[in-house]
């Protein structure tokens, strides 16, 4: 027998008494409770809010009437549930592109080495962190019809711009995206913010010495570098508008007439103050289905154009190799 097969034999390798391990995962001890929370109650909510999406019941009454699929007929037939989708695109589009425009201008000031920079951050940053129902009612003075905007205007020469903001169908919806840009403004400058200090400066220098102005670095360089972070926020920025309550609640409470209704607020109106339970469970999957549609496709999107820019650049490459 060799020296070998002794080590091998005195250390019990290669023995039929060795201990079996047993194929576990290292790490499933350490998932488990996230894993529980995830698939034990988020999931299962789900899963029951789809059943009671099938239901004609109030919440509270013994009796559930079983409709099938009559509560998602009626919401393609809902002339509000429309007017609520609407309302979201359109709170989307107006309130990501200010937000995205304003958030890279500050950061792009802040950036340039002002003075008093910090203080800019958290005079920005500030409206992120309070909540709604503490401005509400500070935004329902301020556009009031006697409130402080028309008296600023009124003031200043531009009394006949005055008008009851909030108490009319045409300004209610405008006053919404205005609060909501105030409020968000701030998260979407820090991440651009910190989306541009990992910038390469060589860049930036190469820029300069080609001639490149502060414009031209701005859309040439500092924008494509901005991609990844645009799409995030988009994607952010899809999803809440989805679930925006709050604010369209707190302050017009979804009017006037429906003109600041989205879906979070016709969910709660269905399912709490008329008790169609069934119905806003209804209204709730389908928002659960267009928020996952809209996060797929802004991710395949962004997806699709950073490789094609990537693609691009590396056949420009290809050709200088030549």
């Amino acid at each position: 027998m060799t020296v070998a097969s002794q080590r091998l034999t005195a250390s019990g390798v290669g023995s039929s008494s060795r201990p079996r391990r047993r194929l576990t995962a290292p790490g499933l001890p350490w998932i488990l409770p996230a894993l529980v929370l995830s698939v034990g109650l988020i999931y299962y909510c789900i899963a029951y809010t789809g059943y009671i999406s099938t239901l004609n019941w109030d919440g509270a009454s013994p009796d559930k009437i079983s409709v099938g699929a009559q509560n998602y007929l009626n919401i393609a037939r809902d002339p509000i549930f429309w007017r609520a989708i609407w309302h979201t695109v359109a709170f989307f589009v107006v309130t990501f592109v200010v937000q995205t425009v304003l958030g890279v201008v500050f950061a792009v000031i802040m950036h340039s080495r002002i003075r008093l920079a910090v203080l800019y951050k958290v005079v920005v940053f500030v409206p992120v962190v309070l909540a709604p129902a503490i401005m509400a009612p500070v935004f329902r003075q301020i556009f009031a019809a006697d409130g402080q905007l028309n008296w600023l205007l009124a003031h200043v020469g531009l009394g006949f711009l005055a008008q009851p903001w909030i108490g009319q169908e045409s300004t209610a919806l405008p006053v919404i995206m205005v609060i909501t840009i105030w409020q968000w403004t701030g998260l979407t400058f820090v991440l651009y913010y910190a989306a541009m200090s990992q910038i390469d400066q060589s860049l930036l220098e190469a820029a300069r010495i080609d001639g490149a102005g502060n414009l031209r670095t701005l859309v040439s360089i500092i924008w494509p570098s901005l991609r990844g972070t645009t799409v995030a926020l988009a994607i952010l920025g899809a999803i809440g508008a989805l679930k925006t309550f709050d604010v369209p609640w707190l302050v017009t409470i979804a009017g006037p007439n429906n003109a600041t209704q989205f879906l979070g607020t016709y969910i709660y109106q269905m399912t709490i103050q008329l008790a169609h339970v069934g119905y806003g469970a209804a209204l709730s999957i389908v928002l659960l289905v267009i928020a996952l549609a809209m996060a797929i496709v802004l991710q395949l999107v962004g997806r699709e154009d950073g490789g094609g820019r990537a693609g691009r650049a590396a056949r420009r490459r290809e050709r200088e190799g030549r």
